[in-house]
Formats: structure tokens, C-alpha cells, sequence
């Protein structure tokens, strides 16, 4: 996210996605890299649109609570994978109001809820001086997948380096993921998307088998 992007607007599309069915789907909104200019603007926003803000030692609470360290990297705590908001952060003895949509937290490039796939509804922030800045961290958090990755800009040039660098399937601009699903947004509706075979999205068609029953001789009427 660019000094560019229409804050409110971008924060309430930021939410929505990442909080869409809890996170579990795996083109939902995983990290965000804001300029530093805007990030304090943006998080209050995300405020305002439900997302809960956690710091410091709670951040810490709910990193031991939904990864686990194995073989010399974090991996997920299945048992929460999908869970509220507000499961995850009162197992992790955080304490919170209301029913928020939402976890975010401000973290460095190198926190694990930058690199691990927890599919569950925290978000990680991270700080970035520029547009150069924020499409490399976000190249680099993407592992290589070319899955797929979205940006809130109102500069074009921008939006083309980002997309170009990204190079993956699914890429959306000034929207939420979800929007490249077909859900408001191009195509026809599709949940998932083949990307290891790179076939891209996937529809009823492509997506089961073809099957063909056959009995010679009987069952025949001319």
C-alpha cells in the first residue's frame, strides 16, 4: 500500500478480505506493507472497520499460542487455523472488547506471521519506505508461489511495477482478494485456484473429473 491509496477505502477492503471466512482461503490478504507515512493512518482505519490492534507482549501471546517451532521453522497450530478472532486472542490471554473481525499487529520483515501461512484472521503489518521497498518485501513474502497478491494505489505506474514483480495468478488492485475470485470483482465465481500446475483459476468444469459409466449389449432402446 502506496501514500496514494485511499486510506479508508483500502482499509476496509484490507479487512474484509483477510477476515473472509476467517482467513482460511489461501488467496486471502496474509501481510501487508504499507509506507511508513501512512501505516498509523491505516491501522486506525482498520480500527474503525473492526480489526482488534494488539502490541508488544500480546503480539508475543498469541505468536506461542497459533505457531509452533519444528525442524527450525515456525508452522501453524492447526487448532486454530479458522477460528474467530476472539478465540484466538482470549486462548492467548490477550484481553479484548466487543467481537473483533480481526487481529492486526505491527511487526518487523522477518516475524514469523510474515513468512508462515497461518490462515486464520491475524494480520501482520510491516513498515516500508517506498515503493521499491514494498514490492520486494512483498515479492519475498510470497515464497515464489506466483499465487497471488493485491495493492491499494491510486498510481498507475506503480500498480504495473507491482504487478510485473509479483507475476502471480491472481492480482487485484484497490479491492479485496476476494474481488479476483469473481466475487465483485473479473470472472466467475471460484474459491480456490490451481497455481502448483499454473492453470490458474479453477471452475466447475476444470475443476472435477469427467467420468463415463458404460454397459455393452443390454440397456439399449433402437
Amino acid at each position: 500500500m502506496d501514500d496514494t491509496a485511499i486510506i479508508k477505502e483500502a482499509a476496509k477492503h484490507i479487512v474484509d478480505g483477510a477476515s473472509f471466512d476467517n482467513n482460511i482461503l489461501c488467496v486471502a490478504e496474509k501481510e501487508v506493507f504499507a509506507f511508513d507515512s501512512i501505516t498509523d493512518e491505516l491501522m486506525r482505519a482498520m480500527e474503525g472497520c473492526g480489526a482488534f490492534r494488539v502490541y508488544g507482549g500480546d503480539i508475543d501471546k498469541i505468536v506461542s499460542r497459533v505457531l509452533q517451532y519444528k525442524d527450525g521453522k515456525h508452522v501453524v497450530n492447526r487448532k486454530y487455523v479458522g477460528k474467530d478472532a476472539a478465540v484466538i486472542l482470549k486462548d492467548s490471554g490477550v484481553s479484548f472488547t466487543g467481537n473483533p473481525r480481526l487481529v492486526i499487529a505491527e511487526v518487523d520483515k522477518n516475524h514469523p506471521f510474515i513468512m508462515t501461512e497461518m490462515l486464520m484472521p491475524v494480520l501482520p503489518v510491516v513498515r516500508v519506505r517506498d515503493i521499491d521497498a514494498a514490492i520486494e518485501e512483498a515479492f519475498r513474502a510470497e515464497q515464489g508461489c506466483s499465487h497471488s497478491a493485491m495493492i491499494h494505489s491510486t498510481n498507475v505506474h506503480n500498480m504495473s511495477r507491482a504487478a510485473k514483480r509479483m507475476n502471480t495468478t491472481i492480482f487485484v488492485k484497490n479491492a479485496p482478494c476476494y474481488a479476483g475470485l469473481g466475487f465483485g470483482g473479473e470472472g466467475f465465481t471460484t474459491m480456490t485456484i490451481a497455481t502448483p500446475t499454473g492453470e490458474g483459476v479453477t471452475s466447475a468444469r476444470s475443476f472435477t473429473r469427467s467420468r463415463r459409466c458404460v454397459l455393452h449389449g443390454d440397456f439399449r432402446i433402437c
